[in-house]
């Protein structure tokens, strides 16, 4: 595929036009007010696992055309390479696009090893990466890393995987783990798995509170199928209720969209998706 689009190519059904004209794009970040005044801005980021089958390149154009310009990167394809060279390159690329990293992963920590924790902390210090969204890490291991956690003041985001997943099924399994540690060892709520856990988002964004590091959105029709995602605002997921949410809590860092269907073909679900979250987002104005 090549590296340039087309508007037109881009807007490829008239639903997705009409919702993307229907609110500016002009920034990802929007401040939403009530009468008590000024909420916390719900900034918008894009995780780059969306894009795991395209380059960089065609991953930066993208972006472009949704007018979103932070990123949580993974090391999929060449979007953040973990060798110091090839990770250099691409942070080059993000600041030649206005491109801003504020979160990395997932990343996996399969190893109760100082070595490998630490290369990879490193690899989020090169980047000047705030926040490491964490798959998979062990309980044993959590010390560990919590001893990483305070030498770098890199935050870790442990990402739950719903029933699926042998040990973080949802954001309140991980809330229990973390509930004594560092104040920085915390949680990534994706709120799709956290509802097929079986688990109310908006409570479990509530109990986060000032752990919540990190939030990835989608949508589903089903909340006991995983294979039920569809473009955010397609589905039953209470997009206005967990934004609400996030304000009451002020939390400051970003919800990025994790589009994990049409892998080859995803821009009209995320052209749909953003659309509809800007649009939420205008609506509590």
């Amino acid at each position: 595929m090549k590296d340039t689009f087309s508007r037109r190519g881009f807007l490829r059904t008239g639903a997705a036009a009409a919702a993307l004209t229907a609110v500016p794009l002009s920034s990802s970040a929007f401040r939403a007010t009530s009468a008590k005044g000024a909420k916390e801005p719900i900034r918008l980021g894009l995780a780059s696992y969306t894009f795991r089958n395209f380059s960089r390149a065609q991953m930066i154009g993208f972006m472009k055309e949704l007018s979103i310009s932070d990123l949580n990167a993974k090391d999929a394809k060449d979007h953040l390479p973990m060798d110091p060279q090839g990770e250099s390159q691409a942070l080059a690329d993000y600041a030649a696009a206005g491109i801003k990293l504020h979160a990395a992963g997932a990343i996996y920590f399969s190893k109760d090893d100082d070595d490998d924790i630490r290369s990879k902390f490193e690899y989020c210090k090169r980047a000047g990466i705030p926040v490491i969204v964490a798959g998979d890490p062990a309980p044993n291991v959590l010390p560990r890393i919590e001893k990483f956690v305070k030498e770098y003041d890199i935050r870790l985001a442990i990402h739950n995987h719903g029933p699926e997943d042998k040990i973080w099924h949802s954001p309140l399994d991980v809330l229990k783990a973390v509930g004594h540690m560092d104040a920085r060892m915390g949680c990534c709520i994706d709120v799709g798995h956290t509802v097929r856990a079986g688990t109310d988002v908006v409570q479990a964004i509530h109990a986060a509170g000032p752990r919540l590091f990190n939030m990835h959105m989608k949508d589903l029709t089903d909340f006991h199928e995983k294979d039920s995602q569809v473009a955010v605002g397609d589905g039953k997921m209470p997009v206005r209720e967990i934004f609400e949410a996030l304000q009451e809590i002020r939390y400051p860092g970003y919800v990025d969209l994790e589009y994990e269907v049409h892998g080859d073909d995803p821009m009209p679900g995320v052209t749909k998706s953003y659309a509809y979250m800007r649009g939420v987002l205008a609506g509590m104005k």
